[in-house]
């Protein structure tokens, strides 16, 4: 089950792919659902490096909206949203296995609607520090998986939805609240192949009168290496959290969320430092895998430079 340390280390860049290119699309809505996945961050340290800057682009187009009910309903004709984050990141190796990271984004949205007319606005984002410490590191058994534990914490730095200018909202960057992660991630290499299985919660303090249910992020991936150190990556995500809760105790009905997210990625090396990573992703347009939640299809690009 161990692999040669070429193979390792783009099995390493493989899954840094994946996790890159996972997530949503960052505007106000989606980081109220899926913030929770900031505390995994592109940043993630190969074994022989100590730090690394990068920054990530993203793109995506909102095509439909999940209703309470979960049914999947396409976006009316003249409606139409963009949104648009550049995420600057770096990361620094604190321990032999541990490292800290560090990510700030640059969120915008440009929205049009028959009803209100069109709009631009954006700004930073929810700043996003995490820590991650491998007990055990893919490959090292062939019984025991990589074993790790992260923790994160989201900064409300953005513009909360409450906070923005209506009709259209444009200038949402946040979900105005501090949110603490926590993950265990479980990873194991297969030869050519890497597997991950990742798990986040996260809590959040109170936000404009009420306090929004711990959410909880689900991923799995599957990553595979090619001789020259290109790799692809594919994962699935699954965010859920219940309904929020007023100051009074009472639940916010029909505040609950959910959302899919399938990911398609791969990396390019550019020598021994560089590396260029590039995906697809989707929120699938049909009912049940989603809820109170807009659908997107986007694509992503980053650059990493790293130190040994």
């Amino acid at each position: 089950m161990s692999s040669s340390p070429f193979r390792s280390r783009s099995l390493w860049l493989a899954l840094s792919a994946l996790l890159v290119a996972w997530g949503e699309p960052s505007v106000a809505w989606a980081q109220a659902c899926c913030a929770g996945g900031s505390a995994v961050t592109p940043a993630r340290l190969e074994l022989p490096e100590d730090a690394l800057v990068g920054a990530q682009l993203r793109a995506g187009w909102i095509h439909g909206q999940y209703d309470p009910a979960g049914r999947y309903i396409a976006s009316p004709a003249g409606d139409t949203e963009l949104d648009f984050e550049q995420d600057l990141f770096g990361a620094v190796r604190l321990l032999k296995k541990g490292q800290a990271a560090l990510l700030v984004p640059l969120i915008e949205t440009s929205r049009a609607t028959t009803s209100s007319g069109s709009g631009f606005g954006g700004g930073v984002g929810d700043i996003n520090a995490s820590v991650r410490y491998d007990f055990v590191v893919a490959g090292e058994s062939e019984v025991v998986p990589g074993i790790a534990l992260l923790a994160g914490l989201t900064l409300p730095t953005g513009t909360a939805p409450e906070s923005a200018t209506p009709p259209l909202f444009v200038g949402a960057t946040g979900i105005g609240a501090w949110q603490v992660n926590f993950a265990l991630a479980l990873e194991q290499t297969f030869g050519r192949w890497l597997v991950n299985a990742t798990g986040i919660v996260a809590a959040r303090t109170p936000r404009f009168g009420e306090t929004l249910a711990p959410q909880v992020t689900l991923i799995g991936a599957g990553a595979y290496s090619f001789d020259n150190g290109a790799a692809l990556a594919l994962s699935a995500s699954y965010v859920f959290e219940g309904e929020a809760t007023a100051d009074g105790g009472a639940s916010v009905p029909a505040s609950s969320k959910r959302l899919t997210v399938l990911t398609l990625s791969g990396l390019w090396p550019l020598g021994d430092w560089w590396r260029l990573l590039g995906g697809v992703f989707v929120d699938p347009p049909f009912g049940t895998v989603g809820s109170n939640q807009p659908a997107s299809t986007g694509l992503t690009f980053t650059v990493i430079r790293s130190w040994s």
